[in-house]
C-alpha cells in the first residue's frame, strides 16, 4: 500500500484536460482567443485580480496579445452568465472581458508564476499546437482533394462535392457563428 505525504495530499491538483481549454478558445477578430474570465478561472484566481496583474504589465501585453471585446462581439459568444456587463449596482461585470491571443497567454507566464499558472500556461499552449495540428492536417487534406478534382471529368464532380462536404466542420450545438455575412446585392 503506498503512503501519501502530508504535503502530497495538500497539494492543488493542476493539471487540466485540454478538450476543456479548447472549448473555451474562440475565434475573434481572426484570432484565437481565450477570454479574461475564462484564463482567471483556469488559474484559480478571480477575474479582477488577473485582469489586475495583467493591468499593472500592459507594456507586455500589446495590440496583438489581447484586445478588449466589443458589445457586437460580446453576444455573439455563448458564454455562461458571469459574463454579462452590470449597471454598476449589483452583481456582473462592469467593463466588457479582455480576450487574450496565444502570444498574451504565452506572455502569461511572465506575469503569473504560481505552480498552478505554469501548469495552465504548458496546458493552454498544448491545446493551441494541437488545433494549429488539426488545422494543418484539414488544410492538406482539401488541397488534395482539390487537385484530384481537376484531374477528373465531369461525372466526377458530384463525388467531389459530396467529399468537400463531408469535410466541413459540424457546428456544435447553441454555438452561433461569429462575424457578418454580407448579403448578396
Amino acid at each position: 500500500m503506498a503512503t501519501v505525504t502530508l504535503q502530497e495530499s495538500l497539494a492543488p491538483q493542476t493539471s487540466v484536460p485540454v478538450n476543456i481549454i479548447e472549448r473555451r478558445i474562440h475565434l475573434i477578430r481572426t484570432h484565437k482567443v481565450m477570454l479574461d474570465s475564462d484564463l482567471a478561472e483556469l488559474y484559480e484566481v478571480p477575474t479582477k485580480a488577473f485582469n489586475q496583474a495583467v493591468k499593472r504589465n500592459l507594456e507586455r501585453f500589446p495590440e496583438d496579445f489581447m484586445i478588449r471585446l466589443t458589445e457586437e462581439e460580446l453576444s455573439g459568444l455563448s458564454l455562461r452568465s458571469q459574463i454579462v456587463t452590470s449597471n454598476g449596482t449589483r452583481g456582473g461585470r462592469r467593463y466588457l472581458p479582455y480576450a487574450l491571443t496565444e502570444q498574451g497567454i504565452s506572455m502569461l507566464s511572465s506575469v503569473l508564476s504560481s505552480p498552478r499558472a505554469v501548469q495552465v500556461n504548458i496546458a493552454i499552449m498544448r491545446a493551441f499546437v494541437q488545433l494549429r495540428e488539426i488545422a494543418s492536417t484539414h488544410k492538406d487534406l482539401l488541397q488534395k482533394v482539390n487537385d484530384m478534382e481537376k484531374k477528373y471529368d465531369e461525372n466526377f464532380q458530384v463525388v467531389f462535392r459530396a467529399i468537400k462536404e463531408l469535410m466541413q466542420p459540424v457546428p456544435l450545438p447553441g454555438k452561433r457563428k461569429m462575424g457578418f455575412e454580407a448579403e448578396a446585392v
